[in-house]
């Protein structure tokens, strides 16, 4: 794969304006489709198989009036008692009338008709239903929908319109726009050229620029959640940084040892390359596993994110070249772009091409990477105990993680959803927020007739249930629905339990089949199918992360140690992510207004992008170890020089990763929020406690038996040489023309 990568880096630079060209034409050509072919993308969450799922099918089936979006606009009087008085009943009634009338609406019921009236007389709740899905307003219909009220409001009432239909799609701002700049000043100060920082920026922006137009150019023919595109660009931006940083510096650092442009190129892209795309593939394929769990919209997610790391790794190794070779040798520092720079330059200045190079005898080995390796291999045991310590200490609150599907809850504070969810558990209880629904259905109308007061006979009686509206029939009579409002909210641990005990309940009611769903008992499913999965997923990426690096590393204890490595850091960030979003501890420091269960799918996404950013940072530091272990060092010497050559450059990377990821923690949606902290934190503990510090301390205590493997083994195992041995022997036995 190196001497490939290499003749494809060598081919790039040399035909790099067609290479920009081809680029460009993908770029302009996707954003035109992009903006031609665009879909909405859906905020629903759909679970097919679960008895929820299967009843929301039903009732679009047998009650398509109700089948469109609702909404439910709170209203609050001035004081007690005026929804009483003829003006205050005039006022409601013309909201009512007013939200009727709105386009997209088929109809609004008043609340005096509906009971819907607090008993202290200041709250009413007018239920608003609209046409069609939530996904299916328009951003015209949902902006009226938000002004109904406006007269009233000029009175001194507080109109607060809600529902499920103000769930729109997360919008990315200048926010973000912070963490890509921080991660500008970390390449300018890692390369110490505005032209390099500049030029691997740029690289990362068409990188990002592609597979996003991509994703969206599709958007009309897949449903995309509202979440995908946002964890596409920021997974896309992240790893397109990164790659390219990884290839310009060893390419710089070629260039300080002498070799031609289109030398140093072809063997960045050889060597540098090759881990870039070994990185790309375990990331790729750790997202596309997310089809193992066969939940549509997970699968999505994953394979749109994964769409857009793979663009990041086409890019880095064809377009990347290409604009290192309009660089020239301007990607180096002014004081090194004299012609003829040798590497007897390479000691002063191997710092700045992220990683010290030249003869070996003179190689500057005084940076903060070699003497942190010094200091950890000799100190290998108190380090390892120490941050064992600190990541158990981080992990303790990961038990107690609960998921959930987000509610207006946890929306901004100030948020029309979040106001109206207040102004709704303010009058009626929390329990009005998340309202369950049963279907009772059977072959003929008698059946139901005689099933459904015994359905609602026995949900009354349930503990927990606050009130059981009538049931009402379909057309043919044979499906009846009953409208069930729990005490509690929707994300309670008691809305819970209450959803599994009346599935308990009527689990024995004969004649007829009973379905319990709504949005809260939809939360649940997806919530519970999602933690059933996490086991057998988290089990198939450690084994993929043990089968992968067993293959780049010829060893069998390496890989065993990075996959209790990705554990560790698997179990702090679910700990720390918990303890923030969750219990609340440190909130107010990322803007979280109101804590609350983890959304149900971060867990295991969280755990598919780690895998592959971690596996990205073992194979940058540890193949180095390796080849200086096979080239004669002793395995500690190895182990230092890998930490001494890599430290830099997965510094700059890991701190690139985190400003980006964490960009995203400035957004206002809880959901994209809690994703971007989580996976900074999961990088930074990944990148600075783990692999930079557990990894060189372990690798230091096994020794020579770090590298040990079967011979069977060996000989069975294929030779994907990321490393470049083949490429070594490649240039080995060309002439020496070439420098």
């Amino acid at each position: 794969m190196a001497t490939l990568l290499y003749r494809l880096g060598r081919a790039s630079l040399r035909h790099r304006r067609l290479v920009a060209v081809v680029w460009l034409v993908v770029l302009v050509g996707l954003g035109i489709a992009a903006a031609t072919l665009r879909g909405p993308t859906a905020s629903n969450f759909t679970m097919p198989g679960t008895e929820s799922q299967r009843a929301i099918d039903l009732l679009a089936e047998r009650f398509p009036a109700a089948s469109g979006a609702t909404g439910t606009i709170a209203v609050k009087a001035p004081a007690d008692g005026q929804l009483a008085t003829p003006e205050g009943q005039a006022l409601v009634k013309q909201v009512t009338q007013e939200a009727a009338t709105l386009p997209g609406v088929v109809g609004a019921v008043d609340p005096y008709q509906s009971q819907a009236i607090s008993p202290n007389g200041r709250y009413a709740l007018i239920q608003v239903q609209f046409a069609g899905r939530a996904d299916d307003v328009t951003d015209d219909q949902r902006d009226a929908y938000e002004q109904v009220g406006a007269q009233a409001e000029a009175q001194g009432w507080q109109i607060a319109p809600g529902g499920e239909v103000l769930g729109g799609e997360p919008e990315v701002g200048s926010t973000e726009a912070l963490g890509v700049l921080v991660a500008a000043i970390v390449l300018v100060i890692t390369f110490g050229s505005l032209v390099a920082a500049g030029m691997t920026m740029l690289n990362a922006l068409i990188g990002v620029g592609v597979g996003m137009a991509g994703l969206y150019a599709l958007s009309g023919t897949i449903e995309l959640t509202s979440t995908a595109p946002i964890l596409a660009l920021m997974l896309g931006l992240a790893v397109g940084i990164d790659y390219s940083l990884f290839i310009t510096s060893r390419h710089r650092q070629h260039l300080i040892e002498g070799l031609s442009p289109e030398e140093a190129v072809g063997r960045a892209v050889g060597t540098a390359g090759s881990a870039v795309v070994f990185a790309g593939a375990t990331v790729v394929i750790a997202l596309a596993g997310l089809a193992v769990v066969d939940i549509p919209f997970l699968t999505v997610m994953g394979l749109a994110a994964a769409g857009t790391v793979s663009i990041a790794v086409l890019v880095a190794i064809t377009l990347a070249p290409a604009l290192l070779g309009f660089a020239g040798h301007r990607v180096l520092p002014r004081r090194l772009r004299r012609a003829g720079s040798t590497a007897a330059a390479a000691p002063a200045n191997g710092a700045a091409a992220g990683e010290p190079t030249g003869p070996e005898g003179a190689e500057d080995r005084s940076g903060f990477g070699f003497r942190w390796a010094r200091l950890v291999t000799r100190l290998r045991v108190p380090v390892i105990l120490v941050a064992l310590l600190g990541l158990g200490l981080l992990a303790v609150p990961a038990p107690d993680m609960r998921l959930a599907l987000p509610d207006a809850s946890t929306a901004a504070a100030g948020s029309p959803a979040r106001v109206n969810n207040d102004l709704v558990r303010e009058g009626f209880g929390p329990g009005f927020t998340g309202r369950l629904a049963v279907l009772v259905t059977s072959d003929s109308p008698q059946a139901t007739a005689a099933a459904a007061p015994q359905v609602a006979q026995l949900v009354q009686a349930t503990d927990g249930v606050l009130a059981v509206a009538p049931p009402q029939t379909d057309p043919t009579g044979r499906t009846a629905l009953l409208g069930v409002i729990p005490r509690s909210g929707p994300t309670d641990e008691a809305t819970e339990d209450l959803v599994h005990d009346i599935r308990r309940q009527v689990a024995d009611v004969d004649g007829a089949d009973v379905l319990l769903t709504g949005a809260t008992a939809i939360g649940i499913d997806v919530s519970e199918k999602l933690s059933d999965a996490l086991p057998v997923y988290l089990l198939l990426v450690v084994g993929l992360s043990i089968l992968l690096l067993m293959l780049v590393f010829r060893s069998i204890l390496v890989p065993v140690k990075a996959a209790l490595g990705f554990l560790l850091t698997v179990a702090a960030t679910f700990g720390i992510t918990v303890a923030v979003f969750q219990e609340g501890t440190l909130a107010g420091l990322v803007g979280l207004d109101t804590p609350g269960p983890l959304v149900s799918f971060l867990p295991i996404l969280l755990i598919g992008i780690l895998f592959g950013l971690a596996m990205d940072y073992e194979v940058f530091l540890v193949s180095r170890m390796r080849e200086d272990y096979v080239h004669g060092d002793t395995a500690r010497q190895a182990t230092i020089n890998g930490m001494g050559h890599g430290a830099r450059v997965v510094t700059a990377a890991a701190l690139i990763m985190i400003s980006v990821f964490g960009g995203f923690v400035f957004l206002d949606d809880p959901v994209i929020k809690s994703m971007g902290f989580a996976l900074a934190a999961g990088v930074a503990i990944d990148a600075f406690v783990v692999r930079m510090t557990i990894v060189p301390a372990v690798m230091s205590l096994l020794n020579t038996a770090a590298w040990w493997i079967p011979r069977w083994l060996d000989k069975v195992l294929p030779n994907v040489d990321v490393e470049g041995e083949g490429l070594r022997t490649h240039l080995a036995e060309k002439e020496p023309a070439n420098v």
